[in-house]
């Protein structure tokens, strides 16, 4: 080929070289300006999509649109916020909460509710479900619901709580005794009784009673009866007592052990007991001796004076008279002589308080006798004169005398 020919060529192939290149260049630079312009073109929004929050450049025309290129799939029960027509706006914040379908136990019932709301006391007022003070919800009412989308309730009762006497009422969401007593902080010692078993279940208008049991030891000091020996004294008229040597009571310590319930105390067990001092026999002499009386034909009734003075204590008493065959009578008196075999003897019932048996004394108008009976009428400065017959006592009536004690 001739030189010139070739050169011709190199030539055409150089310039197509070019001008590729500048078709090359151009078609990037609109590309370029394309992106720029369209970069441009987009608008800012803020998108907070179940509280993560994002800034998004987007050509979408309504909220919807711009949702959807997030491939965020919205339901009717989601939240969107504006909604999904409103136009997309430069610097739009937008809010969207997925909504989420809570169950609500509530003991016999379960109701699901769809809601974006996340707090128990918002879902429950959505729900239109009522809660008391007492009952026991699961999470509580301030908190958020947990990732198992479940609220439970306990419905609160009341419970009669008798705690060792004294009542009061108690709402209560427990199921057993054990559970109850638990929940009220209440502790049982070693001896306090329930009326139910502890697994045994709770239910509405159920009693729940604790009889507090204690057991304690007292220690006391108590005395000692003495016992009362008794000797025969024929010095003594039969009847009378003298005292040889006083009593004295002794002292035992004795320990015990006392069961209280609620307070009072049910029983108590003697558990040891020790004699601190022994007592002292009381030792009394009981007279022996009878009065003899002798009865004169021609000067009537004597009574034996042992030679006794004349003198005495004298003193007004009120005197009436009885005989041995009275009404209820046995002719026997008080210190064993027989009126009834002896009609004649002159014998005065007292009161040993004022005049002791077997006293010998001397009565005005009536003379010399014995205070040998006593009588349940005969009562502080009065005396019964015996007489023979009946006839006798009606005559002597009712009369103020002067008695004199000789002996």
């Amino acid at each position: 080929m001739p030189k010139r020919n070739m050169k011709n060529l190199f030539f055409r192939s150089l310039r197509s070289q070019q001008i590729a290149a500048t078709i090359l260049a151009i078609a990037l630079f609109v590309t370029v300006i394309s992106l720029v312009l369209n970069e441009g073109a987009k608008k800012s929004v803020t998108l907070q999509a179940n509280g993560e929050q994002i800034e998004v450049k987007t050509h979408a025309h309504t909220v919807g649109h711009l949702l959807s290129e997030q491939e965020i799939d919205v339901s009717e029960k989601d939240l969107v916020v504006p909604s999904v027509n409103t136009p997309i706006e430069e610097g739009l914040s937008i809010r969207w909460e997925q909504a989420k379908k809570i169950t609500i136990d509530d003991g016999k019932n379960k109701t699901a509710v769809w809601t974006t709301d996340r707090q128990v006391d918002d879902i429950l007022a959505k729900a239109k479900v009522k809660v008391s003070e007492h009952d026991k919800i699961s999470p509580a009412l301030s908190q958020r619901v947990g990732d198992d989308n479940n609220i439970s309730i306990e419905r609160a009762f009341t419970v009669m709580l008798n705690d060792g006497g004294k009542e009061k009422q108690v709402w209560s969401t427990s199921t057993t005794v054990a559970d109850f007593l638990k929940r009220e902080n209440i502790q049982l010692n070693e001896h306090d009784r329930l009326n139910r078993k502890a697994e045994g279940m709770v239910k509405p208008g159920s009693i729940v009673e604790i009889v507090r049991v204690e057991k304690v030891t007292d220690v006391v000091e108590e005395p000692t009866n003495f016992a009362v020996v008794t000797q025969k004294d024929s010095k003594l008229l039969k009847g009378r007592e003298k005292v040889v040597h006083s009593g004295k009571k002794g002292k035992v310590e004795r320990k015990f052990e006392i069961v209280k319930e609620n307070g009072k105390e049910v029983s108590r067990k003697l558990i040891a007991e020790k004699e601190l001092s022994k007592p002292q026999d009381k030792v009394v002499s009981v007279g022996t001796r009878v009065l003899v009386a002798n009865a004169s034909s021609s000067k009537g009734v004597s009574v034996s004076r042992d030679n006794a003075s004349s003198g005495g204590k004298e003193f007004y008493v009120t005197a009436t008279a009885y005989t041995a065959h009275c009404n209820g009578c046995t002719g026997k008196t008080a210190t064993g002589l027989d009126l009834r075999a002896n009609p004649n003897l002159k014998v005065i019932a007292v009161d040993p308080s004022v005049i002791p048996l077997g006293s010998k004394v001397w009565v005005e108008g009536y003379g010399y006798a014995v205070a040998g009976d006593t009588g349940g009428a005969i009562k502080g400065n009065r005396i019964d004169l015996h007489v023979p017959t009946k006839s006798d006592a009606y005559n002597f009536g009712k009369r103020k005398v002067k008695i004199k004690v000789i002996d």
